[in-house]
């Protein structure tokens, strides 16, 4: 069969490209193994991520503020309230439940998948807090990059700018990375700990901006 020049045209990319997904979600997944795995076995990896950490833990006042940026009392109301935002444009549209529903399920997502890890690699923490386990992977990296993230993704469609989208864009990373920062400097985590999370967030996230970019299919008529 045929197919016009048009319809071509209005593919999505993803279609002309099946690879583009497996490379966006396969890639954080194998660091994400490779990072586990040297953090299990105390490999070269581990050794390497406690001395960079020595060099960079440094507490004060500003590196508290900023890992406070993870904390679910300051970002999971943003996610909220952005939630709120969108669900009261979009209620008169079709389907107008579903992003923000499948937004809330990845927040609700993280300490699922982030607890039993913590419970199963049972890494120690810095010198700079007291003598525990369960550091592994850092749980306000990935509270606050799947919060704004999600934030983000939601109300990229409601601007009608490139500068507003980059502004909004650079807004969530400055807000993720700042907590990163944050977390490492006072040291609450290692390095590897904070990596670890993003590379969850980047599968997570990823999964969701490809849910929200496929076609909603019609209504069927009742």
């Amino acid at each position: 069969m045929q197919i016009s020049g048009n319809q071509d045209l209005d593919e999505p990319t993803t279609a002309r490209h099946p690879r583009f997904p497996v490379l966006l979600l396969g890639l954080p997944v194998l660091l994400f193994a490779l990072i586990t795995w040297q953090v299990v076995a105390d490999g070269p990896l581990v050794r390497l991520d406690e001395r960079v950490s020595s060099g960079l833990v440094h507490p004060d006042g500003l590196s508290e503020f900023l890992s406070d940026l993870g904390n679910v009392q300051v970002a999971v109301p943003v996610l909220a309230a952005v939630l709120g935002y969108v669900t009261l444009r979009t209620r008169r549209t079709d389907r107008w439940w579903l992003p923000v529903t499948a937004a809330a399920l990845l927040m609700a997502l993280v300490p699922a998948l982030i607890i039993p890890l913590k419970e199963l690699t049972d890494r120690p923490g810095t010198p700079a807090v007291p003598p525990a386990t369960g550091y592994y992977p850092s749980g306000h990296t990935a509270t606050a990059a799947v919060a704004y993230g999600c934030a983000a993704l939601l109300l990229l469609p409601r601007l009608r700018t490139l500068y507003a989208r980059r502004a909004l864009v650079t807004a969530c990373l400055v807000l993720v990375l700042g907590a990163s920062y944050g977390l490492v400097r006072r040291g609450y985590h290692w390095p590897l700990d904070v990596v670890a999370s993003w590379c969850l967030c980047a599968v997570l996230l990823s999964s969701l901006w490809l849910f929200l970019r496929r076609p909603m299919p019609p209504e069927q008529p009742r």
